[in-house]
């Protein structure tokens, strides 16, 4: 008997997400399915390779629903910081809209100082939010989205099937 591992699909935190036209193409182009998820109701392509998933209107509920189906040879893609830092415990591949890897050693520095951040904004300290997202920021994506597909297949193409007897 042969064990293979699931095909890679990408899961998108969709509700905030400005690069959804990006992620369509690049998918479309390799052949990896995706699931777009929001809240509610959000229109996508009319693509095989593309699903819709209304989570709920419940606090969390796209971030858990991505949460929980999200593992090794996965790629999600969120500016969602704390649901960054429980897909990367579970093994996906995360990667912000401008293109930034949150990675295990990267995701506990992140989380503390968007915690800090939080802290200062609700004590009144900071007023500011972040930048502006620059055609730049589309374009570092756009690579770091194939880059980390491409390398998730390779990896995949060059382990050999595992044989359970």
């Amino acid at each position: 008997m042969t064990e293979t591992a699931a095909p890679t699909r990408i899961y998108v935190d969709a509700d905030a997400c400005p690069v959804k036209d990006e992620i369509y193409r690049v998918a479309i182009r390799l052949g990896v399915p995706v699931s777009v998820v929001a809240g509610n109701f959000i229109r996508v392509p009319h693509d095989p390779l593309i699903e819709r998933i209304a989570a709920g209107a419940a606090m969390d509920a796209a971030d858990d629903w991505i949460a929980e189906r999200a593992h090794e040879g996965d790629v999600v893609i969120t500016s969602d910081i704390p649901l960054a830092s429980r897909c990367v415990k579970a093994g996906a591949e995360v990667i912000a809209p401008n293109g930034k890897p949150f990675t295990e050693q990267s995701i506990g520095m992140t989380l503390a100082v968007r915690n800090l951040m939080t802290d200062l904004r609700s004590s009144g300290e900071i007023t500011g939010g972040p930048k502006s997202y620059s055609p730049r920021d589309r374009s570092t994506f756009l690579a770091a989205l194939d880059q980390t597909i491409r390398r998730i297949q390779r990896c995949r193409a060059d382990q050999p099937a595992t044989n359970q007897n």
